[in-house]
C-alpha cells in the first residue's frame, strides 16, 4: 500500500490575517482587505489596489542574522514556516537530520533587496553593494534560508512553474515523501513580496494586472465587470508528513494531499487554457482515486479576465461533467488579493480549514455573476466537505490542480 501525505502544521503571513487562527477568521467572515497601495516607492505607480501585509514585524519573528542577508518574501517564508513547524509539534530529529526537507515556490524574488543594492551600485559603486546581493534576491533564497535556519537537510527544492508553482511544490514535498525516499516531512509552501518599486513597474507589463483606483472594484472575476487581478505580497507554508509517521507521534492529520495534475499552455493563451486546466483536474481526480461527484467545494484560479475566467468556467464543465454547475465554487483570493506563488497556498490553507470547520468561505466583493457557476459569496456557507479541489494557474501558461480530502 502506498504511503499518504498529510497535512499537519499550516502558517500564514498574508494580508487578512498573521497566523492560521487570524487568517481564517478573516476569511470564513469574508473580510476584504485590498486596500491604496502604500509601500515605499510605490504610490506613483499605475498599479494603485493592492494586498499588502500590515503589522508584520520581522524582528519580533526571525533573528537579526537572518533578516539582514534576505528579502521581505523570505521574511514572510520564514515567518510562516515557523508557524507551520510549531502547529504541526515536529521536532528536528538530531540523530536524523535528513528526514526533513524544504520545498518552496517563488514568481517575484527579492525585488525590493536586490532593487536596493543596484541602487547601491549605481548611486555609489561597487563597493557599496553588500554580500548577500548574490543571494537575497534569487527566488531560490527561502529554501535555502528556511533550510540551514531549521536544520533540516532532507530533500530540498525550488519549484519554478510560474505562479502554479505553489500547487506544484506540494505535489513535489508529497512525491518525496511517498516514493520511498526516507523522507518523514517537507517543510512547504510559497510567499511572495512583489510590491517594490521595480517589481510594481516589472508586473505593469501583464495585461491581467488590475490598474482600477477603488478596491471594492479592482478584482471581480466571474462578473462583467472583471478587469483583472489586484497583487498581493504574503503567503502560507504547511508541514507536510507521512501519514504513519504522524500517527505514531500522535500528530493530528489535518488533511490527505490525495492527488495532483500539471499541464503547460502557453502565456496568457487563455483559451488554450481550457483545454490545460481541464487535463490538471483530471489528472488529479484520477491519482486521488475521485470522481467528479466527490468533489464538495473548489478553490478557483479566478484570474478576473473575462478570457480567463470563461476557460476556468468552462474546464471546471470538461472536468466535472454536470457536477461543475452544482459544485460550491469560492475565491477567497478577491478580498486580499493574488500573492502569485502564495495564493494557491493560501488556498489550500484554507482548503484545510474549510474541511476541519464544515463551511465554504465566501468570495468577497464579487456580485452579479455572469456564468453558470455556483459561486459562494456574500456569506460562508456550511456544507458536509469531505474532499476539496484547488486551482491555479500562472500568467506565463502553467496550469495545476489539487485534491485535498479530510
Amino acid at each position: 500500500m502506498r504511503s499518504r501525505a498529510v497535512v499537519t502544521g499550516i502558517g500564514v503571513v498574508a494580508p487578512n490575517g498573521i497566523g492560521a487562527d487570524a487568517f481564517w477568521k478573516a476569511t470564513q467572515e469574508g473580510v476584504a482587505v485590498l486596500d491604496s497601495v502604500s509601500r515605499e516607492g510605490c504610490r506613483d505607480l499605475p498599479l494603485r489596489v493592492a494586498g499588502e501585509v500590515r503589522g508584520f514585524d520581522v524582528s519580533a519573528v526571525v533573528e537579526e542574522r537572518y533578516t539582514v542577508q534576505t528579502d521581505r518574501f523570505t521574511h514572510f517564508a520564514m515567518a510562516a514556516a515557523d508557524q507551520a513547524v510549531a502547529d504541526s509539534g515536529l521536532r528536528p530529529d538530531e540523530s536524523a537530520p535528513f528526514d526533513i526537507g524544504v520545498v518552496t515556490a517563488a514568481c517575484s524574488g527579492g525585488g525590493e533587496f536586490g532593487q536596493r543594492e543596484l541602487q547601491h551600485l549605481w548611486g555609489q559603486g561597487p563597493n557599496f553593494v553588500g554580500p548577500y546581493q548574490s543571494i537575497a534576491w534569487f527566488y531560490a533564497a527561502s529554501t535555502g534560508q528556511i533550510s540551514i535556519r531549521g536544520g533540516f537537510k532532507g530533500p530540498c527544492g525550488v519549484v519554478a512553474s510560474d505562479e502554479a508553482g505553489g500547487l506544484d511544490a506540494i505535489a513535489h514535498a508529497c512525491r518525496n515523501i511517498t516514493r520511498g525516499t526516507g523522507t518523514r516531512a517537507v517543510v512547504v509552501g510559497a510567499a511572495e513580496a512583489p510590491l517594490a518599486p521595480y517589481s510594481g513597474v516589472c508586473q505593469l507589463g501583464y495585461s491581467e494586472l488590475s490598474l482600477e483606483t477603488e478596491p471594492d472594484r479592482a478584482y471581480l472575476p466571474f462578473t462583467d465587470r472583471a478587469r483583472g487581478f489586484a497583487p498581493a505580497e504574503g503567503g502560507a507554508m504547511l508541514v507536510v508528513e507521512d501519514a504513519e509517521h504522524a500517527a505514531r507521534r500522535g500528530a493530528e492529520a489535518r488533511a490527505v494531499i490525495a492527488g495532483h495534475g500539471a499541464t503547460f499552455t502557453g502565456a496568457s493563451q487563455w483559451e488554450r487554457s481550457r483545454e490545460g486546466l481541464a487535463r490538471a483536474i483530471r489528472d488529479a481526480l484520477a491519482e486521488a482515486e475521485c470522481a467528479p461527484e466527490d468533489i464538495d467545494v473548489v478553490f478557483a484560479d479566478a484570474l478576473g479576465t473575462v478570457e480567463a475566467d470563461r476557460a476556468e468556467v468552462l474546464a471546471l464543465g470538461d472536468a466535472l461533467g454536470p457536477r461543475a454547475a452544482r459544485v460550491p465554487v469560492t475565491a477567497p483570493k478577491t478580498g486580499t488579493g493574488r500573492a502569485y506563488c502564495g495564493a494557491p497556498v493560501l488556498d489550500v490553507a484554507a482548503a484545510v480549514l474549510a474541511l476541519r470547520h464544515q463551511v465554504v468561505p465566501p468570495t468577497p466583493n464579487v456580485t452579479d455573476i455572469c456564468h453558470d457557476l455556483d459561486l459562494v459569496t456574500g456569506r460562508p456557507r456550511p456544507a458536509d466537505l469531505r474532499t476539496a479541489l484547488v486551482l491555479s494557474r500562472g500568467l506565463m501558461g502553467s496550469n495545476s490542480a489539487l485534491v485535498v480530502r479530510a
